[in-house]
């Protein structure tokens, strides 16, 4: 089964090859560019409408963006191209938990096939603790390669507001088997604990989306807090 080239562009292939080669692998490169094909075909799920190639391709370009905060830009690039590799939006729960992303599960799967291509042992295990950083999004500030991931990946948060309303209907339509009244719940609750936390960005550079991000991530709140009284309101008779 090929990739579908309109949602992976070709410039996808070079640059996970390149990281591979550059984080010390020492398979041949069409055996890296095999392993690329499979992580690909994983990104492209019918299910995924957010969590998807377009979504790896944002990860990848602010990871590229902040990479002159990095210790280690191609390790980054890696976790990032694992980070959502094992995804299910099964139930409620796991959208309320971790937006059905796997984390744990993907570590696992980066650790073994970074390491069969033959990355170094210390390295494979390095993007594999990356990946598993994204669990709760609360990196260790002195830990400049997972401030970047957690902000690269949260970075849609800031979006300007046709984009971020565009996330929003991606984001439902991967969990529309979950009721209406339980998804505003969970994602109230989600939208609630960010909202909490004294940032949301850890890098430098990430730090300027703080506040675009508090601004969406509010207007959503309070539009969601009302629908969720509506929703609850006793039928008129």
């Amino acid at each position: 089964m090929g990739v579908d080239t309109s949602d992976a562009p070709q410039w996808f292939l070079s640059s996970w090859t390149r990281s591979v080669l550059d984080a010390g692998a020492t398979a041949p490169e069409d055996e890296i560019r095999d392993a690329g094909c499979r992580l690909l075909r994983s990104w492209t799920g019918p299910e995924r409408h957010f969590h998807n190639v377009k979504h790896l391709g944002d990860v990848l370009r602010r990871v590229d963006e902040l990479s002159q905060e990095t210790h280690d830009p191609d390790l980054v690039r890696l976790a990032a191209w694992y980070h959502g590799v094992v995804f299910d939006a099964a139930d409620k729960a796991a959208y309320a938990n971790k937006g059905g992303e796997d984390a744990s599960a993907s570590a696992v799967r980066a650790f073994a096939e970074l390491h069969e291509l033959g990355v170094p042992e210390a390295s494979a295990r390095r993007v594999a603790a990356l990946v598993n950083a994204l669990v709760r999004h609360a990196p260790d500030p002195a830990d400049f390669d997972c401030a970047v991931l957690c902000d690269a990946d949260l970075a849609v948060l800031a979006a300007e507001p046709q984009r971020y309303k565009a996330y929003l209907q991606d984001v439902r339509d991967e969990y529309a088997h979950i009721p209406r009244a339980d998804y505003v719940q969970a994602r109230i609750a989600i939208l609630s604990k960010l909202l909490g936390r004294p940032s949301l960005f850890s890098s430098p550079l990430g730090a300027a989306w703080e506040e675009p991000a508090r601004q969406n991530l509010g207007a959503e709140l309070q539009r969601l807090r009302k629908e969720e009284r509506t929703l609850h309101a006793p039928a008129a008779h």
